[in-house]
Protein backbone atom coordinates (compact mmCIF):
# COMPACT_ATOMS: atom_id res chain seq x y z
CA UNK A 1 0.00 0.00 0.00
CA UNK A 2 1.40 3.84 -0.29
CA UNK A 3 2.38 5.22 2.03
CA UNK A 4 1.62 8.87 1.92
CA UNK A 5 -1.19 10.59 3.55
CA UNK A 6 -3.24 13.36 1.38
CA UNK A 7 -6.05 15.19 3.37
CA UNK A 8 -8.85 17.78 2.74
CA UNK A 9 -10.68 19.93 5.28
CA UNK A 10 -14.48 19.58 6.91
CA UNK A 11 -16.48 22.13 5.16
CA UNK A 12 -17.74 24.74 8.34
CA UNK A 13 -20.72 26.98 7.44
CA UNK A 14 -18.96 30.34 8.34
CA UNK A 15 -16.61 33.07 7.50
CA UNK A 16 -14.78 32.36 11.16
CA UNK A 17 -14.45 28.70 10.18
CA UNK A 18 -10.63 27.55 10.09
CA UNK A 19 -8.87 24.46 8.94
CA UNK A 20 -8.98 21.96 11.84
CA UNK A 21 -5.43 22.44 13.85
CA UNK A 22 -3.78 19.30 14.11
CA UNK A 23 -3.00 18.18 18.37
CA UNK A 24 -4.60 21.14 19.94
CA UNK A 25 -3.00 20.11 23.41
CA UNK A 26 0.71 20.59 22.73
CA UNK A 27 -0.50 24.90 22.27
CA UNK A 28 -0.79 27.66 23.80
CA UNK A 29 -4.41 27.54 25.29
CA UNK A 30 -6.95 28.77 27.70
CA UNK A 31 -9.48 25.60 29.18
CA UNK A 32 -12.93 27.36 28.88
CA UNK A 33 -14.10 23.70 31.04
CA UNK A 34 -15.73 23.70 33.88
CA UNK A 35 -19.21 25.27 35.62
CA UNK A 36 -21.48 26.92 32.79
CA UNK A 37 -24.44 28.24 32.80
CA UNK A 38 -27.26 27.01 31.12
CA UNK A 39 -31.31 27.23 30.35
CA UNK A 40 -33.73 24.85 28.55
CA UNK A 41 -35.25 25.46 25.74
CA UNK A 42 -37.37 22.50 24.85
CA UNK A 43 -40.19 24.86 22.33
CA UNK A 44 -36.97 26.86 20.59
CA UNK A 45 -37.51 30.26 21.57
CA UNK A 46 -33.90 31.09 22.28
CA UNK A 47 -33.24 32.35 18.88
CA UNK A 48 -35.92 34.97 18.69
CA UNK A 49 -35.36 36.20 22.27
CA UNK A 50 -31.55 36.64 21.17
CA UNK A 51 -30.46 34.51 24.32
CA UNK A 52 -26.78 34.67 22.67
CA UNK A 53 -26.57 38.43 23.25
CA UNK A 54 -26.35 37.24 27.41
CA UNK A 55 -28.71 40.62 27.44
CA UNK A 56 -28.97 42.07 31.34
CA UNK A 57 -31.81 44.88 31.83
CA UNK A 58 -30.27 48.74 32.13
CA UNK A 59 -33.78 49.03 34.58
CA UNK A 60 -36.15 47.55 36.40
CA UNK A 61 -38.59 48.24 33.28
CA UNK A 62 -36.63 46.42 30.84
CA UNK A 63 -38.63 43.02 29.76
CA UNK A 64 -35.68 40.58 29.32
CA UNK A 65 -37.39 36.91 29.66
CA UNK A 66 -33.89 35.07 30.36
CA UNK A 67 -31.22 35.01 33.02
CA UNK A 68 -28.14 33.11 32.38
CA UNK A 69 -26.69 33.84 35.86
CA UNK A 70 -29.50 32.66 37.40
CA UNK A 71 -29.85 29.50 35.61
CA UNK A 72 -28.76 25.95 36.48
CA UNK A 73 -25.25 24.98 35.80
CA UNK A 74 -23.60 21.89 33.80
CA UNK A 75 -19.83 20.68 33.87
CA UNK A 76 -18.22 21.03 30.75
CA UNK A 77 -17.19 18.60 28.99
CA UNK A 78 -20.62 16.74 30.07
CA UNK A 79 -23.71 15.21 29.08
CA UNK A 80 -26.75 17.08 30.17
CA UNK A 81 -29.03 13.72 30.75
CA UNK A 82 -26.73 12.00 33.57
CA UNK A 83 -26.35 15.54 35.07
CA UNK A 84 -29.83 16.13 35.99
CA UNK A 85 -32.00 13.81 36.64
CA UNK A 86 -34.83 16.03 34.79
CA UNK A 87 -32.94 15.97 31.83
CA UNK A 88 -32.18 12.04 31.43
CA UNK A 89 -34.85 11.85 28.33
CA UNK A 90 -34.47 14.99 27.14
CA UNK A 91 -33.93 16.06 23.39
CA UNK A 92 -34.34 19.22 22.03
CA UNK A 93 -32.05 22.59 22.70
CA UNK A 94 -30.16 23.18 25.64
CA UNK A 95 -28.26 27.06 25.77
CA UNK A 96 -24.43 27.37 27.13
CA UNK A 97 -23.40 30.10 28.57
CA UNK A 98 -19.86 30.63 30.55
CA UNK A 99 -17.73 34.18 30.91
CA UNK A 100 -13.97 34.31 30.24
CA UNK A 101 -11.19 37.14 30.57
CA UNK A 102 -8.41 37.45 28.19
CA UNK A 103 -5.23 39.13 27.94
CA UNK A 104 -5.29 39.87 24.29
CA UNK A 105 -1.89 39.96 22.68
CA UNK A 106 -1.29 41.72 19.44
CA UNK A 107 0.20 39.96 16.40
CA UNK A 108 -1.68 36.89 18.01
CA UNK A 109 -4.25 34.49 16.44
CA UNK A 110 -7.10 33.52 18.51
CA UNK A 111 -9.06 30.13 17.53
CA UNK A 112 -11.84 28.72 19.88
CA UNK A 113 -12.06 25.34 19.54
CA UNK A 114 -14.73 22.24 20.66
CA UNK A 115 -13.80 19.10 20.79
CA UNK A 116 -17.36 17.64 20.25
CA UNK A 117 -21.07 18.81 20.87
CA UNK A 118 -23.83 16.50 19.95
CA UNK A 119 -25.39 17.25 17.63
CA UNK A 120 -26.21 20.94 16.59
CA UNK A 121 -24.22 23.63 17.58
CA UNK A 122 -24.49 27.38 17.01
CA UNK A 123 -21.92 29.10 18.31
CA UNK A 124 -21.72 32.90 19.63
CA UNK A 125 -18.90 35.07 21.05
CA UNK A 126 -19.53 38.75 22.32
CA UNK A 127 -23.34 38.74 20.54
CA UNK A 128 -21.65 37.65 17.85
CA UNK A 129 -22.63 34.36 15.06
CA UNK A 130 -19.70 32.33 15.04
CA UNK A 131 -20.65 29.87 12.75
CA UNK A 132 -22.72 26.44 13.59
CA UNK A 133 -21.33 22.70 13.01
CA UNK A 134 -23.34 19.72 12.66
CA UNK A 135 -22.64 16.11 14.06
CA UNK A 136 -22.21 14.93 17.59
CA UNK A 137 -18.16 13.11 18.01
CA UNK A 138 -16.00 15.47 15.52
CA UNK A 139 -14.22 18.87 16.44
CA UNK A 140 -14.68 22.00 15.33
CA UNK A 141 -13.14 25.46 15.65
CA UNK A 142 -13.31 29.23 14.82
CA UNK A 143 -10.83 32.43 14.28
CA UNK A 144 -12.32 34.90 16.59
CA UNK A 145 -9.50 37.58 16.20
CA UNK A 146 -12.00 40.17 15.46
CA UNK A 147 -14.41 40.03 18.34
CA UNK A 148 -12.68 38.41 21.10
CA UNK A 149 -12.11 41.58 23.58
CA UNK A 150 -9.25 41.91 26.31
CA UNK A 151 -10.77 41.34 28.92
CA UNK A 152 -14.03 39.91 29.68
CA UNK A 153 -15.85 37.83 27.36
CA UNK A 154 -19.44 36.12 26.97
CA UNK A 155 -19.54 32.91 25.13
CA UNK A 156 -23.26 31.56 24.21
CA UNK A 157 -23.37 27.40 22.84
CA UNK A 158 -27.06 26.93 21.64
CA UNK A 159 -26.41 22.91 21.33
CA UNK A 160 -29.40 20.48 19.71
CA UNK A 161 -29.67 16.91 20.44
CA UNK A 162 -32.77 15.80 18.74
CA UNK A 163 -33.07 13.03 16.40
CA UNK A 164 -33.65 13.70 12.72
CA UNK A 165 -34.06 11.58 9.44
CA UNK A 166 -31.54 13.41 7.58
CA UNK A 167 -28.70 13.32 10.21
CA UNK A 168 -25.63 11.05 11.07
CA UNK A 169 -26.68 9.14 12.62
CA UNK A 170 -30.36 9.08 11.89
CA UNK A 171 -33.74 8.49 14.13
CA UNK A 172 -32.95 4.90 15.27
CA UNK A 173 -29.80 3.52 17.05
CA UNK A 174 -29.00 1.33 19.96
CA UNK A 175 -27.08 3.88 22.23
CA UNK A 176 -28.16 6.41 24.52
CA UNK A 177 -28.35 10.09 22.79
CA UNK A 178 -26.22 12.56 24.99
CA UNK A 179 -26.75 15.86 24.39
CA UNK A 180 -24.58 18.47 25.51
CA UNK A 181 -20.29 19.81 24.65
CA UNK A 182 -19.26 16.69 25.74
CA UNK A 183 -15.46 17.47 25.10
CA UNK A 184 -13.22 20.20 25.69
CA UNK A 185 -13.53 23.50 24.82
CA UNK A 186 -10.06 25.77 24.54
CA UNK A 187 -9.46 29.35 23.06
CA UNK A 188 -6.09 28.41 21.47
CA UNK A 189 -3.54 31.51 21.26
CA UNK A 190 -1.45 30.93 18.18
CA UNK A 191 1.08 32.72 16.84
CA UNK A 192 0.67 35.37 13.78
CA UNK A 193 1.76 32.51 11.40
CA UNK A 194 1.56 28.66 13.33
CA UNK A 195 1.32 25.11 11.45
CA UNK A 196 -1.67 24.25 11.76
CA UNK A 197 -1.28 20.35 10.05
CA UNK A 198 1.09 17.74 9.99
CA UNK A 199 1.77 14.23 9.71
CA UNK A 200 4.56 12.09 9.78
CA UNK A 201 4.67 8.15 8.13
CA UNK A 202 6.74 5.34 7.36
CA UNK A 203 8.10 4.40 4.08
CA UNK A 204 9.52 0.87 3.74
CA UNK A 205 11.53 -0.52 1.25
CA UNK A 206 15.35 -0.67 0.47
CA UNK A 207 16.02 2.54 1.79
CA UNK A 208 13.58 3.33 4.49
CA UNK A 209 12.35 6.83 5.31
CA UNK A 210 10.19 9.13 7.28
CA UNK A 211 8.22 11.16 5.03
CA UNK A 212 6.89 14.26 7.05
CA UNK A 213 4.16 17.03 5.67
CA UNK A 214 3.75 19.99 7.33
CA UNK A 215 0.91 22.77 6.45
CA UNK A 216 1.12 26.88 7.53
CA UNK A 217 -1.84 28.97 8.44
CA UNK A 218 -1.93 32.54 9.19
CA UNK A 219 0.22 35.69 8.02
CA UNK A 220 3.33 33.42 7.04
CA UNK A 221 5.85 34.43 4.81
CA UNK A 222 6.75 32.27 1.06
CA UNK A 223 10.25 32.13 2.14
CA UNK A 224 9.29 30.15 6.04
CA UNK A 225 10.76 27.73 6.79
CA UNK A 226 9.75 24.63 9.11
CA UNK A 227 12.72 22.77 11.81
CA UNK A 228 11.25 18.84 11.96
CA UNK A 229 13.33 16.90 14.39
CA UNK A 230 13.14 13.54 15.89
CA UNK A 231 16.34 13.61 18.36
CA UNK A 232 16.12 9.33 18.82
CA UNK A 233 16.04 8.96 14.97
CA UNK A 234 19.01 12.09 14.46
CA UNK A 235 16.54 13.97 12.09
CA UNK A 236 17.22 17.31 12.41
CA UNK A 237 15.59 18.91 8.87
CA UNK A 238 14.42 22.43 7.68
CA UNK A 239 12.18 22.19 4.67
CA UNK A 240 11.14 25.60 2.88
CA UNK A 241 7.31 26.10 2.69
CA UNK A 242 5.67 26.11 -0.92
CA UNK A 243 3.83 29.21 -2.15
CA UNK A 244 0.63 27.27 -0.68
CA UNK A 245 2.18 27.13 2.93
CA UNK A 246 2.60 23.25 2.43
CA UNK A 247 6.17 21.22 2.53
CA UNK A 248 6.96 17.99 2.46
CA UNK A 249 10.30 15.92 3.44
CA UNK A 250 11.37 12.15 3.31
CA UNK A 251 14.28 11.61 5.54
CA UNK A 252 16.30 8.25 5.78
CA UNK A 253 15.51 6.47 8.73
CA UNK A 254 15.15 3.11 10.10
CA UNK A 255 12.74 3.66 13.00
CA UNK A 256 11.78 0.56 15.36
CA UNK A 257 8.59 -0.76 14.66
CA UNK A 258 5.37 0.27 16.77
CA UNK A 259 3.66 -3.39 17.66
CA UNK A 260 1.24 -4.41 20.17
CA UNK A 261 3.67 -6.06 22.12
CA UNK A 262 6.56 -2.89 21.40
CA UNK A 263 4.39 -0.03 21.46
CA UNK A 264 7.09 2.16 20.64
CA UNK A 265 6.70 5.81 20.20
CA UNK A 266 8.94 8.67 19.15
CA UNK A 267 9.09 12.25 19.91
CA UNK A 268 8.54 14.41 17.62
CA UNK A 269 9.49 18.65 17.32
CA UNK A 270 7.92 21.05 15.08
CA UNK A 271 9.48 24.37 15.01
CA UNK A 272 8.08 27.41 12.91
CA UNK A 273 7.88 31.21 13.43
CA UNK A 274 8.94 31.18 17.51
CA UNK A 275 6.70 28.39 18.71
CA UNK A 276 7.19 24.44 18.84
CA UNK A 277 4.75 21.64 18.33
CA UNK A 278 5.81 18.39 19.58
CA UNK A 279 4.05 15.10 19.54
CA UNK A 280 4.75 11.12 20.36
CA UNK A 281 4.01 9.11 16.80
CA UNK A 282 4.48 5.35 16.25
CA UNK A 283 5.68 4.08 12.74
CA UNK A 284 4.50 1.16 11.42
CA UNK A 285 2.69 -0.53 7.87
CA UNK A 286 -0.70 -2.23 7.97
CA UNK A 287 -1.48 -4.49 4.41
CA UNK A 288 -2.99 -7.43 3.42
CA UNK A 289 -2.55 -10.44 1.46
CA UNK A 290 -5.07 -12.43 0.34
CA UNK A 291 -6.58 -13.35 3.87
CA UNK A 292 -4.03 -11.92 5.79
CA UNK A 293 -3.78 -8.54 7.84
CA UNK A 294 0.04 -8.14 7.70
CA UNK A 295 1.74 -5.66 10.52
CA UNK A 296 4.81 -4.74 9.45
CA UNK A 297 5.06 -7.42 6.83
CA UNK A 298 4.00 -10.10 9.47
CA UNK A 299 0.18 -11.58 10.03
CA UNK A 300 -1.30 -10.36 12.50
CA UNK A 301 -5.35 -12.20 14.41
CA UNK A 302 -6.97 -9.18 15.75
CA UNK A 303 -8.14 -10.30 19.47
CA UNK A 304 -10.62 -7.40 20.09
CA UNK A 305 -13.26 -5.72 22.33
CA UNK A 306 -15.93 -3.55 20.87
CA UNK A 307 -16.54 -0.39 23.37
CA UNK A 308 -18.62 2.37 23.56
CA UNK A 309 -17.69 5.88 24.51
CA UNK A 310 -19.59 5.47 27.71
CA UNK A 311 -18.40 6.28 31.45
CA UNK A 312 -16.39 3.52 33.20
CA UNK A 313 -18.73 3.34 36.17
CA UNK A 314 -22.40 3.66 35.36
CA UNK A 315 -23.26 6.06 32.67
CA UNK A 316 -22.60 9.20 30.96
CA UNK A 317 -20.19 10.10 27.97
CA UNK A 318 -16.99 9.66 28.87
CA UNK A 319 -14.09 11.88 27.81
CA UNK A 320 -11.43 12.42 30.35
CA UNK A 321 -7.94 10.20 29.87
CA UNK A 322 -8.64 8.66 33.08
CA UNK A 323 -11.75 6.73 31.59
CA UNK A 324 -10.13 6.00 28.49
CA UNK A 325 -7.05 4.81 30.71
CA UNK A 326 -9.89 2.44 32.53
CA UNK A 327 -11.69 1.18 29.49
CA UNK A 328 -8.59 0.43 27.93
CA UNK A 329 -6.85 -1.14 30.74
CA UNK A 330 -9.72 -3.69 31.13
CA UNK A 331 -9.37 -4.24 26.91
CA UNK A 332 -5.06 -5.35 28.05
CA UNK A 333 -6.36 -7.17 30.84
CA UNK A 334 -8.82 -9.41 28.53
CA UNK A 335 -5.92 -10.35 26.22
CA UNK A 336 -6.81 -7.90 23.83
CA UNK A 337 -4.58 -6.61 21.26
CA UNK A 338 -7.23 -4.79 19.07
CA UNK A 339 -10.47 -2.28 19.55
CA UNK A 340 -13.56 -1.78 17.79
CA UNK A 341 -14.61 1.79 18.94
CA UNK A 342 -18.30 1.77 18.52
CA UNK A 343 -20.01 3.45 17.15
CA UNK A 344 -18.47 7.01 15.89
CA UNK A 345 -15.16 8.76 16.39
CA UNK A 346 -14.46 8.74 20.13
CA UNK A 347 -12.10 11.30 21.51
CA UNK A 348 -8.99 12.00 21.32
CA UNK A 349 -7.51 10.22 24.33
CA UNK A 350 -8.77 7.09 23.60
CA UNK A 351 -6.41 7.13 20.16
CA UNK A 352 -3.27 8.61 22.67
CA UNK A 353 -3.46 6.08 24.99
CA UNK A 354 -4.21 3.02 22.87
CA UNK A 355 -0.83 4.12 20.75
CA UNK A 356 1.00 3.79 24.25
CA UNK A 357 -0.76 0.67 25.24
CA UNK A 358 -0.34 -0.98 21.81
CA UNK A 359 -3.75 -1.73 20.84
CA UNK A 360 -4.34 -1.66 17.85
CA UNK A 361 -7.70 0.07 16.63
CA UNK A 362 -11.20 0.07 14.22
CA UNK A 363 -12.01 3.32 14.43
CA UNK A 364 -15.59 4.07 12.39
CA UNK A 365 -18.41 7.65 11.78
CA UNK A 366 -22.21 6.82 12.83
CA UNK A 367 -22.83 5.67 8.92
CA UNK A 368 -25.62 3.20 11.19
CA UNK A 369 -28.76 1.20 10.31
CA UNK A 370 -30.85 2.31 7.79
CA UNK A 371 -29.53 6.26 6.94
CA UNK A 372 -30.92 8.14 4.16
CA UNK A 373 -28.45 6.54 1.50
CA UNK A 374 -30.46 8.11 -1.07
CA UNK A 375 -29.45 12.02 -0.38
CA UNK A 376 -26.34 13.34 -1.77
CA UNK A 377 -26.93 16.12 1.23
CA UNK A 378 -26.61 12.96 3.70
CA UNK A 379 -23.79 11.71 1.61
CA UNK A 380 -21.78 14.66 2.25
CA UNK A 381 -22.68 14.97 5.93
CA UNK A 382 -20.91 11.47 5.60
CA UNK A 383 -18.04 12.69 4.43
CA UNK A 384 -17.48 15.87 6.17
CA UNK A 385 -17.60 13.63 9.34
CA UNK A 386 -15.11 11.20 8.13
CA UNK A 387 -12.34 14.17 6.92
CA UNK A 388 -12.89 15.68 10.58
CA UNK A 389 -12.14 12.96 12.35
CA UNK A 390 -9.00 11.54 10.09
CA UNK A 391 -7.52 15.20 9.99
CA UNK A 392 -7.72 14.91 14.22
CA UNK A 393 -6.52 11.00 14.27
CA UNK A 394 -4.15 10.54 11.52
CA UNK A 395 -0.84 10.61 13.20
CA UNK A 396 -2.29 7.77 15.77
CA UNK A 397 -0.15 4.22 14.80
CA UNK A 398 -2.84 2.71 16.19
CA UNK A 399 -5.55 3.08 13.95
CA UNK A 400 -5.05 0.55 11.39
CA UNK A 401 -8.63 0.07 10.06
CA UNK A 402 -11.28 2.97 9.21
CA UNK A 403 -14.55 1.91 9.43
CA UNK A 404 -17.52 3.38 7.54
CA UNK A 405 -20.72 1.77 8.33
CA UNK A 406 -22.18 -0.48 10.70
CA UNK A 407 -25.30 -2.72 9.93
CA UNK A 408 -26.34 -1.27 7.03
CA UNK A 409 -29.31 -2.50 4.44
CA UNK A 410 -28.54 -4.71 1.77
CA UNK A 411 -29.67 -2.87 -1.29
CA UNK A 412 -28.31 -0.74 -4.62
CA UNK A 413 -28.24 2.83 -3.22
CA UNK A 414 -26.83 2.00 0.01
CA UNK A 415 -23.92 -0.07 -2.01
CA UNK A 416 -23.43 3.18 -4.24
CA UNK A 417 -22.91 5.42 -1.21
CA UNK A 418 -21.08 3.12 0.48
CA UNK A 419 -18.75 2.86 -2.10
CA UNK A 420 -18.44 6.12 -3.40
CA UNK A 421 -17.19 6.80 0.68
CA UNK A 422 -14.73 3.76 0.14
CA UNK A 423 -13.23 5.66 -2.41
CA UNK A 424 -12.91 9.04 -0.82
CA UNK A 425 -11.38 7.25 2.30
CA UNK A 426 -8.75 5.71 -0.03
CA UNK A 427 -7.75 8.67 -1.03
CA UNK A 428 -7.59 10.81 1.88
CA UNK A 429 -5.59 7.91 3.61
CA UNK A 430 -3.89 5.31 1.58
CA UNK A 431 -1.70 4.34 4.61
CA UNK A 432 -4.46 2.22 6.32
CA UNK A 433 -7.15 -0.50 5.41
CA UNK A 434 -11.13 0.15 4.67
CA UNK A 435 -13.79 -1.60 6.54
CA UNK A 436 -17.17 -1.98 7.61
CA UNK A 437 -19.70 -4.01 9.68
CA UNK A 438 -22.08 -6.10 7.24
CA UNK A 439 -24.98 -8.42 9.06
CA UNK A 440 -26.20 -9.16 5.32
CA UNK A 441 -25.04 -12.57 4.91
CA UNK A 442 -26.99 -15.27 3.08
CA UNK A 443 -28.14 -18.69 4.65
CA UNK A 444 -26.68 -22.00 3.36
CA UNK A 445 -27.71 -25.64 4.23
CA UNK A 446 -24.61 -25.96 6.68
CA UNK A 447 -24.41 -22.08 8.01
CA UNK A 448 -23.89 -18.49 6.20
CA UNK A 449 -22.36 -16.93 3.09
CA UNK A 450 -20.80 -13.85 2.74
CA UNK A 451 -22.05 -12.74 -0.70
CA UNK A 452 -22.94 -8.51 0.14
CA UNK A 453 -21.52 -7.05 -3.29
CA UNK A 454 -20.51 -4.11 -1.29
CA UNK A 455 -17.70 -6.41 0.47
CA UNK A 456 -16.30 -6.21 -2.72
CA UNK A 457 -15.36 -2.76 -2.36
CA UNK A 458 -13.31 -2.97 1.35
CA UNK A 459 -10.23 -3.97 1.94
CA UNK A 460 -10.99 -6.35 5.18
CA UNK A 461 -14.67 -7.57 5.81
CA UNK A 462 -16.01 -6.88 8.99
CA UNK A 463 -19.61 -9.56 10.10
CA UNK A 464 -21.70 -9.05 12.53
CA UNK A 465 -24.12 -11.62 13.84
CA UNK A 466 -25.27 -13.41 16.43
CA UNK A 467 -25.69 -16.86 16.60
CA UNK A 468 -27.63 -18.62 19.33
CA UNK A 469 -29.04 -15.03 21.08
CA UNK A 470 -31.38 -13.92 17.93
CA UNK A 471 -31.08 -16.37 15.52
CA UNK A 472 -30.91 -20.52 16.14
CA UNK A 473 -30.07 -22.44 19.43
CA UNK A 474 -26.83 -22.08 20.89
CA UNK A 475 -25.87 -25.46 20.40
CA UNK A 476 -26.25 -25.01 16.53
CA UNK A 477 -23.61 -22.53 16.38
CA UNK A 478 -20.69 -25.12 16.80
CA UNK A 479 -21.79 -26.83 13.42
CA UNK A 480 -22.30 -23.02 11.29
CA UNK A 481 -20.08 -23.27 8.68
CA UNK A 482 -18.49 -20.19 6.68
CA UNK A 483 -18.06 -19.23 3.43
CA UNK A 484 -17.57 -16.26 1.46
CA UNK A 485 -17.39 -14.85 -2.36
CA UNK A 486 -14.04 -13.14 -1.73
CA UNK A 487 -10.40 -13.61 -0.76
CA UNK A 488 -9.98 -11.38 1.85
CA UNK A 489 -9.16 -10.88 6.01
CA UNK A 490 -12.74 -11.48 7.91
CA UNK A 491 -13.21 -9.85 11.29
CA UNK A 492 -16.40 -10.94 13.08
CA UNK A 493 -16.73 -6.99 14.44
CA UNK A 494 -19.94 -8.50 16.52
CA UNK A 495 -21.15 -11.53 18.20
CA UNK A 496 -22.39 -12.33 21.80
CA UNK A 497 -25.43 -12.49 24.34
CA UNK A 498 -26.90 -10.37 27.02
CA UNK A 499 -26.67 -11.17 30.75
CA UNK A 500 -27.35 -9.26 33.78
CA UNK A 501 -24.53 -9.21 35.78
CA UNK A 502 -25.23 -11.50 39.35
CA UNK A 503 -28.47 -13.30 37.64
CA UNK A 504 -28.08 -16.90 37.69
CA UNK A 505 -29.73 -19.70 36.51
CA UNK A 506 -30.02 -22.16 33.95
CA UNK A 507 -28.17 -21.99 31.57
CA UNK A 508 -30.56 -21.74 28.98
CA UNK A 509 -32.51 -19.44 30.60
CA UNK A 510 -31.81 -16.16 28.61
CA UNK A 511 -30.15 -13.19 30.66
CA UNK A 512 -28.34 -15.47 33.28
CA UNK A 513 -24.55 -15.57 33.00
CA UNK A 514 -24.69 -18.64 32.40
CA UNK A 515 -26.57 -18.42 29.42
CA UNK A 516 -24.12 -16.09 28.12
CA UNK A 517 -21.30 -18.10 29.05
CA UNK A 518 -22.75 -20.83 26.69
CA UNK A 519 -23.65 -18.55 23.73
CA UNK A 520 -20.27 -17.69 23.28
CA UNK A 521 -18.35 -21.51 24.29
CA UNK A 522 -20.68 -22.65 21.06
CA UNK A 523 -19.90 -19.05 19.37
CA UNK A 524 -15.69 -19.80 19.57
CA UNK A 525 -16.13 -23.14 18.39
CA UNK A 526 -17.73 -21.54 15.52
CA UNK A 527 -15.13 -19.27 15.12
CA UNK A 528 -11.89 -21.86 15.64
CA UNK A 529 -13.68 -23.02 11.88
CA UNK A 530 -14.11 -20.14 10.21
CA UNK A 531 -12.04 -20.07 7.43
CA UNK A 532 -10.26 -16.37 6.75
CA UNK A 533 -11.12 -15.32 10.25
CA UNK A 534 -8.15 -12.32 10.86
CA UNK A 535 -10.05 -11.36 13.84
CA UNK A 536 -12.67 -10.33 16.75
CA UNK A 537 -14.52 -7.97 18.63
CA UNK A 538 -17.39 -9.25 20.74
CA UNK A 539 -20.64 -7.34 21.50
CA UNK A 540 -19.27 -5.41 23.87
CA UNK A 541 -16.93 -4.73 27.06
CA UNK A 542 -19.92 -3.54 29.23
CA UNK A 543 -23.28 -2.62 29.31
CA UNK A 544 -24.36 0.68 28.49
CA UNK A 545 -27.97 2.70 28.14
CA UNK A 546 -30.27 2.30 25.20
CA UNK A 547 -33.67 3.32 25.02
CA UNK A 548 -33.91 0.09 22.52
CA UNK A 549 -33.80 -2.19 26.28
CA UNK A 550 -37.04 -1.64 28.10
CA UNK A 551 -37.40 -4.93 29.94
CA UNK A 552 -37.97 -4.26 33.72
CA UNK A 553 -35.78 -5.95 36.29
CA UNK A 554 -33.50 -7.15 33.96
CA UNK A 555 -32.50 -4.79 31.13
CA UNK A 556 -33.90 -0.94 32.81
CA UNK A 557 -32.66 0.49 29.38
CA UNK A 558 -29.60 -1.14 29.35
CA UNK A 559 -27.72 -3.02 26.73
CA UNK A 560 -26.57 -6.29 28.69
CA UNK A 561 -24.49 -8.17 26.12
CA UNK A 562 -21.52 -6.48 28.64
CA UNK A 563 -18.63 -8.60 29.68
CA UNK A 564 -18.98 -6.56 32.53
CA UNK A 565 -21.65 -4.82 34.17
CA UNK A 566 -22.57 -1.28 33.99
CA UNK A 567 -20.28 -0.53 36.91
CA UNK A 568 -17.51 -2.58 35.76
CA UNK A 569 -17.79 -6.32 37.62
CA UNK A 570 -16.99 -9.62 35.30
CA UNK A 571 -19.55 -11.65 34.11
CA UNK A 572 -19.09 -15.64 33.77
CA UNK A 573 -18.55 -14.80 30.08
CA UNK A 574 -14.98 -12.60 30.58
CA UNK A 575 -13.52 -15.44 31.67
CA UNK A 576 -14.61 -17.36 28.78
CA UNK A 577 -13.61 -14.78 26.27
CA UNK A 578 -10.57 -14.11 28.34
CA UNK A 579 -9.16 -18.11 27.96
CA UNK A 580 -10.03 -18.41 24.23
CA UNK A 581 -7.44 -15.16 23.38
CA UNK A 582 -5.01 -16.46 26.07
CA UNK A 583 -5.18 -19.69 23.67
CA UNK A 584 -4.94 -17.53 20.11
CA UNK A 585 -1.73 -15.47 21.92
CA UNK A 586 0.41 -19.03 22.05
Amino acid sequence: MKCWLILLIGWLPSAFAVELIQNTESRDYQSLNGEWNVIIDAFDVGDKRKFFTNTVPSSPSQLVEYNFSSSMKLQVPGDWNTQDKELFRYEGSVWYHRKFTVDKRKNKNYVLYLGAVNYIAKVYLNGEFLGGHEGGFTPFQFNVNDNLKDGENSLVVKVNNRREPDYIPTMSTDWWNYGGITRSVKLLELENAYISDYSAVYAPGSEPAIKAYFKAAGDYSKKSKVLFRVPELGINATVALDKNGKAEVIIPADPQLWTPENPKLYGIEIAFNGSEVVDRIGFRTVDINGTEILLNGESVFLRGISIHEESPKGAGRSWSEEDARTLLSWAKELGCNYVRLAHYPHNEAMLRIADEMGLLVWAEIPVYWDIQFGSEEVYQKAETQYTEMLTRDKNRAAIILWSIANETPKDEVRTEFLGKLVDKVHSLDPTRLVTAAINTQSTTEYGRRVDDPFAEKVDVIGINTYCGWYEDAPEECANYRWVSDYDKPIIVSEFGAGALQGFHGDEHQVFTEENQALVYRYNLEMLDNMVGLRGVSPWILKDFLSPRRPLANIQDYWNRKGLLSENGVKKKVWYVMKEWYEKKAE
